[in-house]
């Protein structure tokens, strides 16, 4: 079964969650498939943290420290977390902890200097996941600026995303690079741009948010090959006439099995 998370929000940014499985529509590779699991289940999450120490960060730090901190308050029971820290290299941390007081205290101990490995911390988070307990997976990263100074390139850093069936969110501080965007797109996630320093609290409560409150629509795919190929996915929402305009996000595809 490939299950495809959704994330619905109305024209006010709010998370929309009364809608059931009549209201979807999900299409691989133009073909429709038929949803045969379909669920809003709150269940813990993964959550590999990936915070930027790059020498641009050094008026930025405390604040963004606080904003992964008030991320970390909102942790449900099972929930995991692991930090990676990137600068002139990726770095991790904190590897998977069910103590999301012992990530805050790591956060504590982290300057900032160097250059911007942000794709190497992307793929080191990556990484870490194989070692994560629930399958609801995310990354959260918290970046001011693009990468320049990784040995992985943007294509492979899109192309292991796409293999790793995690969701992307990402804060950029008065920048939006596009590989956030684009990590964000392919996965389901999303990108938030902050222009101001004290508008980053809201923002990570709007994050926090989406993070919990998605749908998850399962089908079992009409194309049975074994060609290890990546598949398109479409998703699309049922609305009455008239109806203000929903935002969709989810995940828009997967790598098929291989022989």
């Amino acid at each position: 079964m490939v299950q495809i998370p959704v994330t619905v929000t109305d024209q006010f940014d709010r998370s929309v969650m009364n809608l059931t499985a009549k209201n979807f529509r999900v299409l691989e590779g133009g073909v429709e498939q038929q949803i045969s699991a379909f669920s809003m289940s709150d269940a813990p999450i993964s959550a590999g943290i990936v915070f930027d120490t790059s020498g641009s960060m050094k008026k930025r730090l405390d604040e963004s420290r606080a904003a992964v901190r008030q991320f970390l308050e909102s942790a449900m029971p099972g929930d995991e977390y692991s930090l990676v820290r990137f600068s002139d290299a990726a770095t991790l941390v904190e590897p998977f902890t069910s103590e999301p007081s012992v990530v805050s205290r790591q956060l504590g101990s982290l300057v900032a200097g160097g250059w911007t490995a942000l794709y190497d911390a992307v793929c080191l988070s990556i990484q870490q996941m194989r070692r994560a307990a629930n399958p609801r997976r995310v990354l959260l990263i918290l970046s001011d600026g693009d990468d320049n100074n990784s040995r992985y390139t943007e294509s492979e850093l899109i192309s292991l995303v796409r293999e790793a069936d995690v969701r992307v969110y990402s804060i950029g501080l008065f920048t939006r690079p596009r590989c956030l965007e684009r990590m964000a797109r392919e996965t389901g996630g999303r990108t938030v741009t902050v222009h101001n320093l004290n508008e980053l609290p809201a923002t990570m409560t709007k994050l926090s948010e989406e993070i919990r409150n998605l749908y998850m629509l399962g089908y079992i795919p009409a194309n049975t090959a074994s060609d290890g190929r990546y598949r398109k996915v479409t998703v699309e929402v049922r609305q009455a006439e008239g109806a203000a305009p929903l935002r969709v996000s989810w995940r828009r595809g997967y790598v098929g099995p291989e022989n």
